[in-house]
Parts: structure tokens; sequence; C-alpha cells
């Protein structure tokens, strides 16, 4: 059984990086590990203050992900469990980086950070859940404020401009992310009452 994945790039720029790493046999599963093992690392960067590296190592390898998905395309090997396995380690991938964010605020007895940052993560992670949900009813959904794309922007920028600029730029970024995530949450939700209103009712699934 084959799906079709959502082009996440053009092919410009999908193509001149897919072709080669299709000739090594490199396959989309072994990019979406390369990705979380590297926002792993730049996690590890966040729990040592080494902002600016974070915030290099979590653009580039989350970067990885418009490529799994073109390669998948391009070789044949788009499969349900690849797009289950993707999803998955984007959410993993994310925390990590937050993981390590809130190690280093721990350490600095940085109350408000903390919060911010549970609040950012279970808003993330709910972003995502609701549009898992949605599709499960059949309900396309792409709309949203701010989606993956959006939030690893933002935070891999404000960790770079954090040292670069030696000012504190990552509670500001923190208090965005919090407040444009769960306001997404919030949006999704009413996006799906508004297309699923003409749905028959369905048992409810945990």
């Amino acid at each position: 059984m084959r799906i079709s994945l959502p082009r996440s790039a053009p092919k410009w720029v999908t193509e001149p990086v897919v072709k080669p790493l299709a000739r090594l046999g490199v396959t989309p599963n072994m990019l979406t590990l390369v990705g979380v093992l590297g926002n792993a690392g730049a996690g590890v960067l966040c729990s040592q203050g080494e902002f600016i590296w974070a915030g290099v190592a979590m653009l580039a390898f989350s970067a990885l992900d418009m490529f799994d998905g073109a390669l998948a395309r391009a070789t044949g090997q788009a499969t349900p469990f690849g797009s289950a396995f993707d999803a998955t380690m984007d959410r993993i991938s994310e925390a990590s980086v937050f993981f390590g964010l809130l190690y280093w605020e721990s350490g600095r007895d940085a109350r408000t950070e903390e919060i911010l940052i549970f609040v950012a993560v279970v808003a993330s992670i709910l972003v995502s859940y609701v549009r898992a949900r949605a599709e499960i009813l059949g309900v396309r959904m792409k709309e949203g404020l701010f989606t993956r794309f959006e939030r690893v922007s933002l935070l891999g920028i404000g960790l770079i401009a954090n040292d670069a600029f030696d000012t504190n730029v990552v509670t500001p970024v923190l208090w965005v992310l919090a407040a444009f995530a769960s306001f997404t949450v919030l949006q999704r939700i009413a996006i799906v009452w508004t297309k699923t209103r003409s749905l028959p009712p369905d048992d409810p699934v945990a």
C-alpha cells in the first residue's frame, strides 16, 4: 500500500539533493533518523548554553524534513509506516531542543521560561495531534498559523540571535511560541468543528 505524501518544497530545491542520496542508497527513514539525532545534538548544545551552535544545528537538521518525503516519492518508498515514523520523529526532534533549553533554564532558576517552555511543547504537540485526529476523520488539515516550520524557524533564529547580539532574545521567542502555538491549537479545533458539522455522529475514540 502506498500513500501520496504532501510536497514540502519545490522540486528545484529537493532534486539536487535527493538524486545523489538515492544513488547512494540512502532511504527516507535513514534521513529522518539523521534529522532527529541532529536535533538531539542541538538539544545537548542548548543544555550547555551554546545557543548559536544549537540554533544552527536545529535549523540544518530540521531542514532534512523537506527531503525525506521527496526522497520517498523519488524512490517509490512512500509507505504508511514511513509517514507515521516521520511525523513521530518530528515531534521528538522539536521536544529534544525544548528539553535542552529547559535544562539550561532550570539551572538559572528561570521559572517564567520553564513555564513557557512547557506550554510551548504541549501546544506544539497538540497542533500536530489535532491535525492527525482530523485526518482520521477524513478531514484535510493544512491550515494553521504556527505550524512546525514557523516554530522551528523562530526558535532556531532566536537561539542564534540570543548569543550573536548578546541579549535575551530567547525569552520573547518563548512567549511568542507559547502564545501562537496555543492559538493554532484553538484555530485548528475551530476548523475541524466547521468541517465536521455535516458529518454523521461517531463513537468517541480515546
